[in-house]
């Protein structure tokens, strides 16, 4: 039956199909040229000079008699086999991976050695299913790249790696057809088959893949715009606006666990001293510190962000017990760490409150019971960690709320904490 399907196929136009498929490659590519140019992500570029040469190959090889002996015979194969390595390589440059050019001109080479052997150069079944193979392996190559999108995107994962798993799937088909075909004629018409398949399935996977293409290209470019809007551009955590937003997200995921959260208010102590006596440009290297150090310390799972000026906060999942714990690791790594300005160690220490509290527990009640803590660790001396009492639904926290954003207001009012003295800074 099967042999059947593709000797039927052979009556179709397949010479206009292909004629079509190569104009759409070759206007695709072009459009893809155009969004590069728009959104400026490399791997656009890549796809387009790739369907460009894809084009290239399907009308060199449809128009190759005009130009005798002029061309290689093999030259358009050669050039389809560059293009689909290419679709590889701009897969993986999309998710930042280096262009590895070896594989990706592996099917072309070897194509090109295989063409000496006379055995496979006049066996019209061997070409088929080496050249069968070597574009279903870079396909499927290619649709495992694609599949590397962990973000939240406008599409799942699933259709931008099953459009090119389908594509490679068909490319496959033809090694069975050539394997239980009789030879000479047989072989022969499975060749003139498969060319009438390729040509059909070639538009709606050219078509269907720069759609998927220019959709991740679009949400890349989204994301990061939202990534920029959340992101305080000094330290590269996530700003107030953001924070909240993450925080929302963390809370309303414990809240289908049970799960308790946790609030780790920091503020860095004597602040104001340091840039007082070593300039603002010293206290941003100070804040950069704390936020490389704090998010290397702390887990990737949780939530970190500046409030403003030299004061940050952490939600993350867990006890007040696992959260006291986590700020005591923050709090002896930045005790420790130290930025090095004109030959001298310059240091500061960090003030942390912890709360916790239900997941259905108001942000803000959180923040404000870690906001009272760290208010004691202050009081008691600075460079330590300050617990509070465990919130239960955030009702306890309604009378330290109005205290805590008091104190914030007037302290970004009054400039910062005032300190006496620098001891404590200077390592």
């Amino acid at each position: 039956m099967a042999i059947s399907f593709v000797r039927a196929s052979v009556s179709l136009d397949f010479g206009t199909l292909f004629i079509i498929a190569t104009c759409v490659t070759t206007l695709l590519g072009l459009f893809l040229l155009f969004a590069w140019t728009q959104e400026r992500i490399r791997a656009l570029a890549w796809w387009g000079i790739a369907y460009l040469i894809g084009g290239a190959s399907g009308a060199l090889w449809r128009f190759g008699d005009s130009f005798g002996a002029v061309l290689p015979s093999n030259l358009s194969t050669i050039m389809l086999f560059v293009a689909v390595g290419l679709i590889w390589s701009a897969a993986r440059l999309f998710h930042g991976q280096p262009v590895r050019w070896v594989p990706t001109l592996f099917g072309a080479g070897f194509w090109l050695i295989a063409c000496f052997v006379p055995a496979f150069a006049s066996s019209a079944a061997s070409r088929i299913v080496v050249s069968s193979l070597i574009v279903a392996g870079y396909t499927f190559l290619t649709a495992a790249e694609l599949r590397r999108e962990r973000r939240k995107s406008l599409i799942r994962r699933w259709p931008a790696a099953f459009v090119p798993m389908l594509h490679g799937a068909i490319f496959v088909f033809p090694v069975a057809l050539a394997t239980i075909s009789p030879a000479g004629d047989g072989a022969y018409g499975v060749a003139r088959g498969w060319i009438a398949v390729f040509a059909i399935e070639i538009l709606l996977y050219v078509v269907g893949t720069a759609f998927i293409v220019l959709i991740l290209a679009k949400d890349r470019t989204v994301h990061t715009y939202k990534v920029a809007a959340a992101t305080d551009t000094l330290t590269g955590l996530l700003n107030r606006r953001g924070f909240f937003d993450a925080a929302a997200s963390l809370m309303a995921r414990n809240r289908r666990s049970r799960a308790p959260v946790s609030v780790l208010a920091f503020d860095l102590d004597h602040f104001k001293s340091i840039n007082d006596r070593y300039g603002h440009a010293v206290g941003d290297a100070v804040l950069q510190l704390f936020a490389k150090v704090v998010g290397q310390t702390m887990r990737a799972s949780d939530v970190i962000g500046r409030l403003g000026g030299e004061e940050f906060v952490a939600l993350l999942p867990g006890t007040l017990g696992d959260a006291a714990r986590a700020a005591e690791r923050v709090r002896s790594a930045f005790a420790a760490a130290y930025i090095v300005r004109n030959g001298q160690h310059i240091a500061a220490t960090v003030s942390i409150g912890v709360a916790s509290g239900a997941p259905s527990t108001a942000i803000d009640h959180l923040i404000a019971g870690a906001d009272a803590a760290l208010y004691r660790a202050k009081t008691n001396g600075r460079d330590r960690v300050e617990t509070a009492a465990e919130i239960a639904g955030g009702a306890e926290a309604d009378g330290a709320l109005q205290p805590a954003v008091s104190r914030r207001n007037n302290k970004r009012e009054n400039g910062a904490v005032r300190d006496d003295a620098l001891e404590g800074c200077i390592a």
